[in-house]
């Protein structure tokens, strides 16, 4: 079997450098192993918790696809779908948050930020939290689970949801699941890269908040350039030895370079090359990379028809798996279509058991019998007959008439009175 990996991105904005060498670059890589079933989407549905600009989230949108596709994503390999295209997902996240505790979504980091922020700022604690903030970690693990990941990549701040979609996995499977057929795959959280969190300009995380990011592909090399001439470096002179480890640039530089690269590049940095050489190195290796896949991109936004079709496919393939799973849920929950309702197991075994019967057989003796039972109780038998036909003239008779004919070339069995065959025998006439 092999290994399901889910990748998402949320859709509020451009991707950056940092984007790229945390997540985007080994993500492909590893969608590209034999062993690996890659599972790549837009998080439209989370964008709108935090960003109400239409222009916006549509924008983001096409330009993150568009990233996805130029870096390489093969979306004939991986299944590749905007997560607002799978109706299945928002429904899964509702069965989900009816079996989760408030008091676990209480303890989400984001929620408490949002809290501690508010109070901070003299408000209500939740004067500033939608139920999107609130339930994020549900709609989250809703999208881990519809397709059972095995594993997740996620940074350092989404650990926790995850471990919280394994939380909800378990409570749902011990709801509604059988001990040893359980609906859902408890995930794992791995890294993306070796390097998770990319320095900005300033030598903070890489953050548009922080507006220390270089640009992955908008703005083309000129805008590459402009970024990367803005990271904060001393003010040694060229000829001067440096400090390698004094400034971000080595550290992005080290992302795109090959061990032996990096090494010869810090020693130049110490034997006194300039920062605005080494500023350029960077954004030539850097450009040696993204170059051709920006030309790509560029072709992508001026096509968005493409991308749509692209996504559209990506789409099919995901409702493949998951109407059927969801449906399977459904059933669990009780959420099932109508159907005749079946009579209880022991009842029909029991109005099977108090049908009477009649058998009819031969004795060694070569004479024609029958008998009438009620379940496992015999109420009685016949005389002998020379002919099987003049038993079943006896039996057509009775089971007609619903009663004991009198006159009848029967024996009652001991205990057995009248009435009782005469009720027995009437139940022919109701069948």
């Amino acid at each position: 079997m092999k290994k399901r990996v889910l990748t998402g991105i949320n859709t509020t904005g451009t991707l950056h450098i940092g984007n790229y060498v945390g997540a985007i670059r080994p993500a492909i890589q590893d969608s590209r192993s034999p062993d690996v079933e890659s599972f790549f989407f837009l998080a439209d549905l989370h964008a709108l918790i935090k960003c109400q600009d239409p222009e916006r989230i549509e924008r983001s949108r096409m330009q993150i696809a568009a990233t996805w596709l130029a870096a390489g994503l093969d979306p004939e390999r991986v299944v590749f779908y905007r997560q607002s295209d799978i109706p299945e997902i928002p429904t899964l996240n509702w069965l989900l948050t009816c079996s989760t505790s408030k008091g676990q979504m209480n303890r989400a980091h984001a929620y408490k930020a949002a809290t501690d922020q508010a109070v901070a700022a003299g408000k209500e604690p939740d004067a500033d939290v939608t139920m999107g903030l609130f339930c994020y970690p549900i709609l989250m693990a809703a999208d881990i689970l519809m397709f059972n990941a095995h594993e997740v990549p996620v940074g350092h701040d989404q650990i926790q949801h995850l471990e919280m979609a394994r939380d909800v996995a378990t409570r749902f499977n011990f709801q509604y699941a059988k001990p040893d057929e359980p609906f859902f795959t408890l995930p794992q959280a791995t890294g993306g890269s070796a390097v998770e969190v990319l320095p900005g300009l300033d030598g903070r995380k890489m953050s548009k908040s922080y507006n220390n990011v270089i640009p992955l592909f908008e703005g083309g090399r000129k805008a590459l350039d402009e970024a990367i001439s803005r990271i904060v470096t001393d003010s040694k002179l060229p000829g001067e030895p440096k400090d390698p480890e004094s400034t971000s640039l080595t550290v992005i530089y080290d992302a795109f370079a090959a061990p032996e690269e990096a090494e010869a590049f810090r020693a130049e940095l110490r034997a006194g090359l300039g920062w605005g050489e080494a500023k350029k190195r960077l954004a030539d290796k850097i450009d040696a990379e993204i170059g051709p896949m920006r030309a790509r991109y560029e072709e992508l936004m001026a096509h968005p028809e493409e991308i749509e079709r692209i996504l559209q496919a990506g789409a099919a393939k995901a409702r493949a798996l998951a109407a059927p799973f969801l449906a399977k849920l459904m059933h669990a929950v009780g959420l099932r279509a109508f159907a005749p309702i079946a009579a209880p197991a022991t009842e029909a075994k029991k109005k099977a058991a108090a049908q009477p019967v009649f058998k009819q057989y031969r004795e060694k003796d070569g004479r024609f019998y029958f008998k009438l039972t009620l379940g496992t109780r015999e109420l009685f038998h016949s005389e002998g007959f020379d002919s099987g036909r003049d038993a079943g003239v006896w039996v057509g008779r009775m089971k007609k008439e619903g009663r004991l004919p009198e006159g009848a070339p029967v024996a009652l069995l001991d205990g057995v009175t009248a009435d009782e065959v005469n009720a027995a025998l009437a139940a022919f006439l109701e069948d």
